[in-house]
């Protein structure tokens, strides 16, 4: 549940490379435009005094595309970027960032539908399992689940808080005939093994504890 395909950077070598396009009285490009940089990317669009600036297309050397809103060189606005490794993100962006509503589509078909804050999951969100169909609702701190929120199976639901991407403190199982269990779950160290030096290695879960 990474945030795979982490932000390349576009090149900003002071040579020009090639351009073809529109240029204003100070010889800047300016209006429509098609830049070949020295590294091999190409982007075609709408340029202001010289910055990429409004509608545009980046093509990276690696494949990797953004196609979406510019400002003074940094994509902003409304954007996609389809990632090397088959990742799409399609959404806001602020200053070269994820940032505002956006929905990721991962590599591995899982997505997340929510609010970003730099690049990170970050406020209300929805993250789907591919595999499963599993969901998570609720709220996000820095690329994980934090505070209230909740997961929904297929025939049963969990409502609670969450610390880490974990359940943690009291909630509740809600299943599809009506049936509701409280509870809590707590922390509980458990033995998995034995140190070099004989000592007992231990590894902390979460364990339920229903409220009778």
């Amino acid at each position: 549940m990474s945030d795979s395909g982490s932000e390349i950077l576009e090149d900003e070598q002071k040579s020009a490379g090639e351009y073809s396009g529109e240029r204003n009285e100070a010889g800047e490009r300016h209006g429509s435009g098609k830049a070949v940089l020295p590294n091999g990317d190409i982007y075609e669009g709408q340029y202001e005094h010289g910055k990429r600036s409004g509608k545009g297309t980046y093509i990276f050397r690696n494949q990797a595309r953004y196609i979406g809103e510019y400002y003074l060189n940094l994509k902003h606005g409304q954007g996609i970027f389809y990632y090397p490794d088959g990742s799409k993100y399609e959404g806001f962006w602020v200053e070269d960032q994820r940032q505002g509503h956006g929905v990721y589509t991962y590599s591995n078909g899982d997505t997340y539908d929510g609010e970003w804050v730099q690049h990170q999951r970050h406020g209300q969100g929805v993250y789907t399992y591919h595999d499963t169909g599993l969901k998570y609702t609720g709220t996000w701190v820095k690329g994980k689940m934090e505070s209230a929120g909740e997961f929904i199976h297929l025939s049963y639901r969990y409502q609670g808080n969450f610390f880490n991407n974990k359940p943690i403190g009291q909630g509740k199982y809600i299943y599809d005939n009506g049936f509701e269990q409280h509870g809590e779950y707590v922390q509980v160290e458990q033995e998995i093994g034995e140190a070099e030096e004989e000592q007992p290695v231990t590894d902390t879960i979460l364990k339920w504890i229903p409220k009778m």
